[in-house]
């Protein structure tokens, strides 16, 4: 199967609305401190807000790639001697006599043959292969993760569990999911939203989570706190988008594009339902017990998703699956130029990432920059960032994106 560039145009996407999303809130001063950022400047948070979309499109587009990837390793090649050509009457070997042919083997020796269950247990070299090749990419994305940890101390403690190590972590473990059939992938995000649910109230969890609390390690699990319920991208629950991306990935390999849209419009109304059932508590009494613990946090709806509830995924998720759908319309409909704009900056993604993170979230802060804009400046910023990261990938494509991030992650990862 050939290079599907409508999904490294949608990571161009992802790159722009979590750069804008980060810089808006890193360079803007708000004017006025004790209202709301909303009430202040409402365009410019909708435009802030779109960034919500990234780290969800970026988790779902690993999936996929991860099943794309096993596809194009599991993919039987040809052997040497089934290209050459067949040997012509003259040429084939006489049969062998009946004295030639080898002696039927012995009972001990059939007995000593694998039987064909112990064969079928067995996993091929190619399918180690690329379970090795999932762990290994899995384990270097986790790596860059905890490099920018270390690079972000502002922003970052030493076990603070981020996009990348969600994906990391992801990918990693892909070995484990990727043999589950496609409606155990699907019927996996239930469960895990059911999870997430109870080990948030288990746990405590705030309402809200602040970055002071998704890098705390003193709280009791310390890291494996932060990495299961409450860091920035937990594996409860965002570890369903990842598995649902090799759902999708599954079914563009088979070109049954339709089942993303069909899924799209199943996500949007569960989340719809789910907002419906939170505005409907506080004001039907039958319903009251849906603003006690634990069920407030299945329905509860809020546009912050620190901590995220399964509302608010499944809307998110409604939105990514829409972007894909249309992005896939839209290769489907005509050939996509793989210079293109999106696709360039999509290929850069990991490296803009770990970039503008490290540019202007840590080094802003000793030149003087960190929140110290109007937002009409802020925004000019942005646009100007956006447009030297377009140039810059564009020009990094001709030289086939050497020496950047995702070209070590695949010499780390093979």
């Amino acid at each position: 199967m050939h290079r599907l560039l409508s999904l490294d145009a949608l990571r161009g996407v992802a790159v722009i609305f979590m750069m804008e999303q980060h810089l808006g809130v890193w360079l803007w001063e708000p004017e006025h401190p004790g209202r709301s950022a909303i009430s202040q400047a409402p365009g410019y948070m909708a435009i802030n807000g779109l960034g919500g979309l990234a780290a969800p499109l970026f988790i779902t587009l690993a999936g996929i790639g991860c099943s794309l990837l096993v596809a194009a390793k599991l993919v039987p090649r040809p052997s040497a001697p089934e290209l050459a050509p067949r040997p012509s009457a003259p040429e084939l070997a006489p049969r062998p006599s009946a004295p030639e042919l080898a002696p039927r083997p012995s009972a001990p020796e059939l007995a000593s043959r694998p039987s064909a269950p112990e064969l079928a247990s067995r996993p091929s070299a190619p399918e180690r292969s690329v379970d090795i090749t999932l762990v290994r990419r899995g384990l270097a994305l986790l790596g860059f993760g905890y490099l920018l940890n270390y690079l972000t101390p502002s922003w970052f403690s030493a076990g603070s569990w981020f996009v990348l190590h969600m994906m990391g972590f992801a990918i990693a473990t892909a070995p484990l999911w990727r043999r589950l059939p496609t409606p155990a992938l699907l019927a996996a995000e239930a469960l895990l939203f059911t999870a997430s649910v109870a080990v948030q109230s288990w746990l405590a969890t705030p309402r809200l989570l602040d970055n002071q609390r998704m890098r705390d390690l003193d709280l009791p699990g310390g890291a494996l706190r932060l990495a299961l319920a409450e860091g920035q991208f937990p594996i409860l629950p965002w570890l369903a988008l990842f598995l649902v991306g090799l759902a999708i990935g599954r079914w563009l390999l088979t070109d049954q594009h339709h089942r993303v849209g069909a899924l799209c419009r199943a996500c949007l109304l569960a989340g719809i339902t789910l907002v419906a059932l939170d505005f409907a508590a506080t004001r039907t009494p039958a319903l009251e017990f849906l603003l006690r613990d634990p069920w407030w946090r299945l329905v509860r709806v809020r546009t912050s998703f620190f901590p995220a509830g399964p509302g608010i995924v499944l809307l998110l998720q409604a939105g990514v699956l829409l972007m894909l759908t249309v992005a896939l319309r839209i290769e489907r409909s005509r050939e996509l130029d793989p210079r293109g704009w999106l696709v360039c900056l999509g290929r850069g993604s990991l490296s803009l990432l770990l970039l503008h993170v490290v540019l202007f979230r840590e080094i802003s802060r000793p030149l003087g920059a960190w929140q110290a804009f109007d937002r009409y400046t802020s925004l000019a910023i942005i646009v100007a960032w956006i447009a030297l990261c377009l140039l810059l990938c564009r020009a990094w494509q001709r030289i086939g994106y050497r020496y950047g991030s995702e070209w070590l992650l695949r010499r780390l990862g093979g």
